[in-house]
C-alpha cells in the first residue's frame, strides 16, 4: 500500500454524517464557505432539526446585516439532508460524528466503505476513540484521518487534524487546507485519546470534579475561582454540564486505557451521574439544575447557598496593616485604601515602605490617565496609606495581612511578631498560595484569629480571594474576612487548608501535563498554546503562562502539590526541572520556554 498515494479530488462536495449539535455546526461552517453539504443522519427528525438551525442562524446573520439575503439564499441551497448513507456517493470528503460509541462507528465506516469513490477521504469527529483502529479496519486506511472541531463549530476557530500511522500525508494536506479555507486554525496531533486540547482539558475538569466530590470546596466557589483566577469563560464544572457528563466520562475512561495516569481515572462522581441520567444541560441536571433540558439557565436547588449565607457575625476592622514592601504587598494596600480603610504598610525600613507607597502613587496614576480614577480619589487614598519601617506601627490594626516572601520559617518569624505586637482580636492573614496556613497560626498563641487570604496579581484588578480556614480559624474570623471581601470588592471563595488551595491545585497540574506533551514529542509549544486558547478559549497558552508566572514558582508549587498528594501524575516534568536548573525562568530571565528580547 502507497501511503502517499495520488493526491485526493478538491474537497467541494462534503458530507456530514451525525447531525446532533456537532454535525448540525460543522455543516453550517461548511455551507457558509461554498462547499455543497450533505446532511445524512437515521432520524428525519434530526434532518430536520439541523435545517431549521441553519435557516435560524443565517436568519439571525441577515437582521444583523451579516449577510445579505441572496447570500442566505445561497447557502440554505448548498445543504441538503438525506436519511441514508448511500447520499454519500460522491462525496470528496466525509465527516462522521456520530455519538462516541466504537460499535456504531465501525459500522458507519465499514458501510462508507462500500459507497464512497476511492479517492473520497474519510474522517472521524471522535475526540476519544482511536483513529488508527478505525482506519486499520477500513478498506483504505491510508484516506481515513480524524477532523476534530470543537464546539459550537461556527465560533470555535480551533481544529485538530488527527493522523494515524496509516493516514497518507497528501490526505492530511487536504484536510488541513481545507480547515484553513474555513477559516479555522488547524493544529495537527497524533493519534491518542484526548489529542492535545481535550488531552489537557479533561484532566483538569475531571480533578476539579473530584475535588467536589470531596466536599472541599463547592461547586460555585470552584467555578468561580477558576473563572476569576485565570480568567476563564466558564467555571469547570458548568463546562462539564455543557459537554455532556457522559461524554466526559467516556474521553477520560479511553485517556486513562492509554496513559494509566490516576488524574485521568474518572472521578467516581461523574459515573454516579451518568449512570442517574444526571449528564448536564442536554437532561437538565447535573452537577447544576436548568430550567428545563437543554437550557443554559441555572435553577436553585438543594446545593445552592442560600443568600446571604455566611452574612455578619464578624468583627469591626477600620484600620489595616500590610507587611511587605513587593508588588502584592503594594497592590493589596492599594486595594484597602481605595475602599476606604485606613492602611499601615510595613517593610523593613522606613526607606522600603516610603518606596513601596510610591509605587503604589505610580499605579494610582495610571488609573488617572486611563479615567478609572479622579485624581481627587488618588489623593485620599494614598492620603490613606501610612508607610512604617516595623511592624510596631501594626499595635492597633483590626486586621493584619501578611505578603512576605514565600519562606516558611519567614512567614513563621512574622506571624510570631505580630502575635506579640497586634492587640487582641485582630485578625491574622496570610496571603501564601501554596504554604500550610496552619503552620503559620502555630506560630502564635492565638491560632483561632488566623487564616489565609490569597489575593492574585495584580491585586487591584484581580478579582478573586481564596478565604482558607484551618481547622483551628474561628467561626468569627471567617465572617470577618468574607465581610471585608465585599467591602473591598472583592469575591470570596471558600477552602480548606491544603496545597494549592482551589486554583493552583487545578491550574499547575495542567501545566505540567502540558510540559509532558513537549517532552514526549506530542506537540509542540505552538501547537498546545493555539490549542487552548483556540479550543479552550484561555486567555493564554499554557507556556505562556507559565513563562509570566516564573518556571521557578512554577516547579517550587508543583513540588509542594506532589508532596501533599503523593500521585505520581503530580510530580513535577523533568523539562522544568532542568530548564529552573538552568537559570531559564521565564520572562524575568529573557528565557524560559520561549526567548525574549531583553528590556
Amino acid at each position: 500500500m502507497d501511503r502517499q498515494s495520488t493526491p485526493p479530488s478538491p474537497l467541494t462536495t462534503i458530507a456530514v454524517v451525525g447531525l446532533g449539535t456537532m454535525g448540525t455546526g460543522i455543516a453550517e461552517v461548511l455551507a457558509r464557505a461554498g462547499r455543497e453539504v450533505i446532511g445524512i443522519d437515521v432520524s428525519e427528525a434530526a434532518a430536520a432539526r439541523a435545517t431549521a438551525s441553519l435557516e435560524a442562524a443565517t436568519g439571525r446573520a441577515v437582521s444583523r446585516d451579516r449577510m445579505t439575503p441572496q447570500e442566505r439564499t445561497e447557502i440554505l441551497s448548498r445543504f441538503r439532508t438525506f436519511t441514508d448513507l448511500q447520499a454519500a456517493a460522491h462525496a470528496d470528503l466525509v465527516i462522521e460524528v456520530v455519538p462516541e460509541d466504537l460499535a456504531l462507528k465501525q459500522r458507519v465506516f465499514a458501510s462508507l466503505d462500500a459507497i464512497v469513490r476511492p479517492d473520497a477521504l474519510l474522517a472521524t469527529g471522535t475526540n476519544a476513540l482511536s483513529v488508527t483502529r478505525l482506519a486499520a479496519e477500513s478498506q483504505r486506511p491510508e484516506r481515513v484521518l480524524g477532523l476534530h472541531f470543537f464546539n459550537p463549530a461556527p465560533v470555535m476557530k480551533l481544529v485538530e487534524v488527527v493522523s494515524s500511522v496509516l493516514t497518507a500525508p497528501t490526505a492530511v494536506a487536504a484536510v488541513t487546507e481545507l480547515a484553513r479555507e474555513l477559516g479555522k486554525e488547524p493544529v495537527s496531533a497524533g493519534d491518542r485519546p484526548g489529542f492535545v486540547a481535550d488531552g489537557l482539558l479533561f484532566g483538569y475538569l475531571n480533578q476539579a470534579a473530584a475535588m467536589f466530590e470531596s466536599r472541599y470546596a463547592s461547586r460555585e466557589d470552584i467555578d468561580a475561582a477558576m473563572r476569576l483566577g485565570c480568567g476563564l469563560p466558564m467555571g469547570p464544572l458548568a463546562l462539564l454540564d455543557l459537554i455532556g457528563v457522559d461524554t466526559a466520562r467516556t474521553v477520560l475512561e479511553a485517556m486513562y486505557a492509554a496513559s494509566g495516569d490516576r488524574l485521568h481515572a474518572p472521578a467516581p462522581i461523574l459515573g454516579h451521574l451518568a449512570e442517574a441520567g444526571l449528564t448536564g444541560r442536554k437532561a437538565g441536571r447535573g452537577f447544576y439544575s436548568y430550567e428545563e433540558p437543554g437550557s443554559g439557565v441555572t435553577v436553585a436547588d438543594a446545593d445552592t447557598p442560600a443568600a446571604g449565607a455566611g452574612a455578619g457575625g464578624g468583627r469591626e476592622v477600620r484600620r489595616v496593616g500590610v507587611a511587605g514592601s513587593g508588588t502584592m504587598a503594594g497592590g493589596i494596600a492599594q486595594v484597602f485604601a481605595q475602599a476606604g480603610y485606613e492602611v499601615v504598610l510595613a517593610a523593613r525600613s522606613p526607606e522600603k515602605a516610603e518606596a513601596a507607597k510610591a509605587l503604589i502613587g505610580k499605579s494610582l496614576d495610571r488609573a488617572v490617565s486611563r479615567g478609572r480614577l479622579t485624581v481627587e480619589a488618588r489623593e485620599e487614598t494614598l492620603g490613606r496609606i501610612a508607610p512604617a519601617g516595623s511592624l510596631d506601627a501594626f499595635a492597633e490594626v483590626d486586621l493584619a495581612v501578611e505578603a512576605v516572601a514565600e519562606d516558611l520559617a519567614v512567614k513563621q518569624e512574622l506571624f510570631a511578631a505580630l502575635d506579640r505586637i497586634c492587640k487582641p482580636g485582630a485578625v491574622l492573614a496570610t496571603t501564601t498560595s501554596s504554604l500550610p496556613v496552619i503552620a503559620c497560626a502555630r506560630a502564635t498563641s492565638r491560632p483561632q484569629d488566623v487564616i489565609g487570604m490569597h489575593f492574585f496579581n495584580p491585586a487591584p484588578a484581580m478579582k478573586l480571594v481564596e478565604v482558607v480556614r484551618t481547622v483551628l480559624t474561628s467561626d468569627e474570623v471567617h465572617a470577618t474576612v468574607r465581610e471585608v471581601c465585599a467591602k473591598v470588592r472583592k469575591h470570596p471563595v471558600d477552602c480548606g487548608d491544603r496545597a494549592g488551595f482551589i486554583v493552583n491545585a487545578l491550574l499547575f497540574p495542567y501545566l505540567n501535563n502540558a510540559i509532558k506533551m513537549v517532552e514526549e514529542h506530542y506537540a509542540s509549544l505552538d501547537e498546545i498554546d493555539a490549542a487552548m486558547k483556540l479550543g479552550g478559549g484561555y486567555p493564554m497558552g499554557p507556556f505562556e503562562l507559565l513563562d509570566v508566572v516564573g518556571l521557578d514558582v512554577s516547579l517550587a508549587i508543583e513540588k509542594v502539590l506532589h508532596k501533599e498528594f503523593r500521585d505520581p501524575g503530580l510530580a513535577p516534568s523533568p523539562l522544568l526541572e532542568h530548564l529552573v536548573a538552568a537559570g531559564c525562568l521565564g520572562r524575568k530571565t529573557g528565557r524560559g520556554f520561549r526567548e525574549y528580547a531583553r528590556r
